[in-house]
């Protein structure tokens, strides 16, 4: 699901891998939110569909019938290292093409897509106005923007209130959330429709969550303490074995002008 300008963080799926991890063994809603993506998803057959930031493409396996819906679905990412992942991850489809590509500069024709896809990428994008004029550049005049993201009350803030005795600094990336990413979006399109989907992790193995707090370079003064610390600090935060942790996560369906 990622297009990244960071490339340290998505040259290789490994992080990424880590962090999907945690929420398929934690999360307490089952349903998972790859696939409460893809039931907001209205994908009607013959369409030209564009991922962009596929990552590892983890998140098309087993949706067959929605894959060969479409005419051509195009997966893209602006990492090598993902899009080989993605090819080796859905072998046999005659109509996905995979390929490099930056949202800033998207490689096709204008009114091209009916639908294009960018999910808990946006806020990883240099530039970010540029990137959502491409997007509509290259969307048909009665195309669909899908893009999930992340809310400025997740997991992260969460975890930091544990470690509240601890001289760390934080850094947030609030470029695109669920708090503003309406206002962001309606400079380009015409309709902003904002979901939410209900989630937390409900965490019984303290190092599973070490594992990923070291993934992520926005918790890299809490790396900077031993890996027991950590794991005194979050085991003395559980209740009855359970270190709870709400999710702030959702999407927006956005709707294209006809005279853009």
């Amino acid at each position: 699901m990622i297009d990244s300008t960071d490339n340290n963080q998505y040259s290789t799926p490994d992080k990424l891998n880590t962090r999907i991890s945690i929420h398929k063994k934690y999360s307490a809603n089952k349903q998972g939110f790859g696939n409460w993506i893809f039931t907001n998803y209205r994908i009607e057959e013959g369409m030209k569909v564009l991922e962009l930031g596929c990552g590892t493409g983890e998140m098309w396996m087993g949706q067959d019938a929605l894959i060969r819906r479409c005419s051509k679905l195009f997966l893209t990412d602006l990492s090598k290292g993902m899009t080989a992942a993605a090819k080796e991850n859905l072998k046999g489809y005659g109509n996905i093409e995979f390929c490099t590509a930056d949202i800033q500069d998207i490689p096709f024709a204008d009114n091209e897509f009916d639908a294009v896809i960018a999910n808990m990428m946006l806020y990883h994008v240099k530039d970010l106005e540029l990137g959502l004029k491409e997007v509509a550049r290259v969307l048909k005049s009665d195309g669909t923007f899908y893009c999930a993201t992340y809310g400025e009350n997740g997991i992260r803030e969460h975890i930091e209130l544990f470690f509240d005795d601890f001289p760390i600094s934080s850094v947030y990336n609030y470029s695109f959330t669920l708090q503003n990413g309406k206002g962001i979006l309606a400079k380009y399109f015409g309709s902003v429709e904002k979901r939410l989907y209900e989630d937390s992790l409900e965490v019984t193995n303290a190092d599973d969550l070490i594992d990923y707090i070291y993934s992520l370079p926005s918790f890299s003064d809490i790396q900077d303490y031993p890996r027991d610390t950590l794991r005194t600090v979050l085991e003395n935060n559980m209740r009855e074995g359970v270190l709870h942790i709400p999710k702030d996560y959702g999407m927006f369906i956005a709707q294209k002008n006809k005279n853009r």
